[in-house]
């Protein structure tokens, strides 16, 4: 086998052959997990996710209308939330499961540069992030002026995922597009190369990166003048929450596109349960999306301030409410006299 030629590449579900009424069993069972987590995940975490995204990128653009200047962090929060909510929009592939969208090989490849456009920017945009809060808490003595710049480092990482997106849509393969196809937003059919490529610059460098900045704020000592490391953590929740969720989420992904790898190596299709797992994977990567958006709103400090002033306005409204109606009675004496 060529890594080029991936013709003979299927699901195992669309190509089954069962010997025994156990092994029907397996597979019924299977499908109908895939089945209940992805109506669970439409029901709950994508209106969660969508609408704390909406209400994030409210706040982001009343708070700069109101002041005209938006914070580095708030600038990077809002390129990661934007980020997610295209990956959340995109998710919507799974409805179909346990079956598979159907599209088009280039369909196909279209959706899947979108995602990983998504995938990469969001994972460089928190590490760009990190960096940020590193740099408050230990400041550098020869001050490193593309910080100063999150535009311009949003300029950069979005080049950045661009041209990895590109260069993942190349090893996807371009033979075949006009054939329809199984399609998931990590296509089946891709080169192996191409996992290899995503698990490298997606997840194994720019978690390395992740925890090196993790290891420089916990063991670096900080100069006298800086906040205490619980006050720091206490003033930017929001960005370390959210990289612990992302590193769970994105490693349990990554090992079954690794697995994925090795399956495609030794020219096999796997069994129903590792298909069942990918799938699972798939759908705990979109529900990290969902959830990051919900950190952002519950911690980041303009975000939850916001949201405290809408509840308080909304409590001052019902007590107003409740004073006003004060009940009026009346009563009538009648003096009649004959």
């Amino acid at each position: 086998m060529t890594s080029h030629n991936m013709t003979w590449i299927s699901y195992p579900s669309k190509n089954l052959h069962f010997t025994s009424p156990e092994e029907i069993e397996a597979f019924i069972a299977s499908q109908n997990i895939i089945s209940r987590l992805m109506h669970c995940y439409i029901a709950f975490f994508v209106p969660t996710g969508l609408i704390a995204g909406i209400c994030i990128l409210i706040i982001f653009i009343k708070n700069y209308l109101q002041s005209k200047v938006i914070e580095n962090l708030d600038l990077l929060l809002l390129h990661f939330t934007i980020s997610n909510i295209i990956t959340i929009f995109l998710s919507f592939t799974v409805i179909t499961r346990p079956d598979y969208l159907k599209a088009t090989h280039l369909a196909c490849n279209i959706l899947s540069f979108f995602f990983n456009l998504s995938y990469f920017n969001s994972q460089h945009v928190l590490i760009l992030t990190l960096l940020i809060l590193l740099l408050k808490r230990f400041p550098p003595r020869t001050a490193l002026k593309g910080t100063k710049r999150p535009i311009l480092c949003v300029g950069f990482v979005l080049t950045y995922a661009f041209c990895l997106s590109l260069t993942e849509a190349v090893l996807v393969g371009t033979d075949n597009y006009h054939l329809e196809t199984d399609c998931q937003l990590d296509p089946l059919f891709a080169r192996p190369e191409y996992e290899i490529v995503k698990f490298t610059f997606g997840f194994g460098i720019p978690s390395f990166l992740q925890m090196l900045c993790f290891t420089l704020l916990f063991a670096k000592e900080a100069p006298a003048e800086a906040p205490a490391l619980q006050q720091h953590i206490r003033t930017y929740p929001a960005a370390y929450i959210i990289s612990v969720t992302i590193f769970i989420c994105r490693l349990f992904y990554n090992i079954m596109i690794l697995f994925r790898t090795t399956l495609k190596f030794q020219q096999s299709t796997g069994t129903p349960k590792n298909e069942l797992v990918m799938n699972i994977a798939e759908i705990v990567l979109f529900c990290e999306s969902c959830a990051s958006l919900v950190f952002i709103l519950c911690f980041h400090k303009p975000c939850k301030d916001e949201i405290l002033k809408v509840i308080q306005k909304c409590r001052r409204e019902n007590t107003a409410s409740n004073r006003l109606e004060i009940p009026v009675t009346t009563t009538n004496h009648d003096n009649g006299s004959q």
